[in-house]
């Protein structure tokens, strides 16, 4: 049975003034290549955002309705117009990179597993600096810490930085030591609930902001194993001291 016309349409997608949302762009390219008239709502702050997906019980913007029938996000859209949606532009060139530097650095400065560790972190670290209003609106996505606590997704890079730089010292004082451990393992901890949440439950298709929140790495197996590893750093630190 053919599906019902679209009528009265309504896009409500993210427009931060940093960050405006692809997945959107992609939605009103879509319509407008269907010549399908709509209404395009434009969430235009971070508190917009939640309060929208609050009020309509999603985690994803954007959403589309046809009329008072919700329609979903781009993919949704393009499935009840029986159009191929265009594929997720993704690229794990930036991870490869970073893992791939730190591994050389740590050889050549044979710091072991802990110098690869710090010095990656750090890294990543540094990239997510660069631009950190974009690194936060992606990190909310899908951080399940950040969207109660919104501070968090600035806090995070430095916080992360501080943690890499801990484990490159390699603190003598076993106090020191613990506390590095803890808010690795914390982190890491707290970070593979996140990602494993999101693309296991929810089943998102999202990027992931470890490099960044303007990179094309998909959240995923990549960003679990990520976090898994600081974890695991975070864990044996906390042996050791």
């Amino acid at each position: 049975m053919a599906s019902p016309p679209l009528r009265d349409v309504r896009l409500f997608r993210m427009d931060l003034p940093d960050h405006p949302c692809p997945w959107g762009l992609k939605a009103i390219r879509l319509l407008q290549e269907q010549h399908i008239p709509f209404e395009d709502h434009r969430l235009l702050s971070q508190e917009e955002v939640d309060a929208f997906k609050a009020e309509h019980g999603v985690a994803t913007t954007p959403q589309l309705f046809s009329g008072a029938e919700r329609i979903g996000g781009y993919t949704d859209l393009a499935a009840r117009l029986g159009v191929r949606p265009e594929s997720a532009e993704v690229s794990y060139t930036p991870v490869l990179a970073v893992f791939a530097t730190a591994a050389l650095m740590a050889l050549v400065l044979t710091g072991g597993l802990s110098g690869f560790m710090g010095i990656a972190i750090c890294l990543l670290a540094m990239l997510k600096l660069m631009d950190v209003p974009a690194f936060a609106a992606s990190f909310r996505k899908y951080d399940l810490l950040s969207q109660r606590w919104h501070a968090w997704a600035g806090l995070y890079p430095g916080v992360e930085l501080l943690v890499g730089l801990g484990i490159l010292l390699r603190p003598e004082l076993p106090i020191a030591a613990l506390l590095i451990g803890a808010t690795a393992l914390l982190l890491g901890l707290m970070g593979m609930v996140s990602v494993g949440k999101a693309v296991f439950v929810d089943k998102l298709a999202l990027n992931c902001a470890c490099v960044g929140g303007n990179a094309k790495v998909p959240l995923g197996v990549v960003s679990f194993s990520e976090n898994l590893l600081m974890a695991l750093m975070g864990a044996v630190m906390l042996v050791a001291g």
